[in-house]
């Protein structure tokens, strides 16, 4: 099985990004905890990181017919993205959304998620974890 781990704008910031909401832990801290997840799992995993939405819908796009699961945290292009939202919509891969922080208790423009009307789960607001429940879940629904 074998699933793609998409992560959106600014995550690459991840340590240095409002520590208040993100905490400490670095985006290659997230990387060493999705690929140690993964492997527990016995799932191979690609990770992908881009603050370019056409970059992030290319990457969509080209896992058709050779990922069996997506997790995606659009980060930004959550609330604007129709883009990503019709991506995932096309390849029909099953997905799922993830956010560190509780966008649900953030800002009103925050509570609107376009690429998550295309995901069967969303793990909202559970830092790292939220990335390994999501490839729980996707491991389990898929086998």
């Amino acid at each position: 099985m074998k699933l793609l781990v998409l992560n959106g704008p600014n995550l690459n910031m991840l340590g240095i990004r409002e520590k208040h909401i993100y905490g400490t832990q670095t985006y290659a801290d997230l990387e060493a905890f999705i690929r140690e997840k993964a492997a527990q799992l016995g799932v191979e995993v690609d990770i992908y990181q881009s603050n370019h939405e056409g970059d992030l819908v290319d990457k969509i796009q080209a896992a058709y017919r050779k990922v069996d699961g997506i997790v995606i945290n659009p980060a930004a292009y959550t609330h604007t993205s129709v883009a990503i939202l019709d991506a995932l919509k096309a390849v029909s891969i099953p997905a799922a959304e993830v956010h560190l922080s509780d966008v649900t208790k953030r800002e009103p423009f925050r509570q609107i998620s376009y690429a998550g009307m295309a995901c069967q789960a969303h793990f909202i607001g559970l830092g790292f974890e939220g990335y390994a429940q999501a490839m729980e879940y996707l491991k389990k629904m898929l086998s």
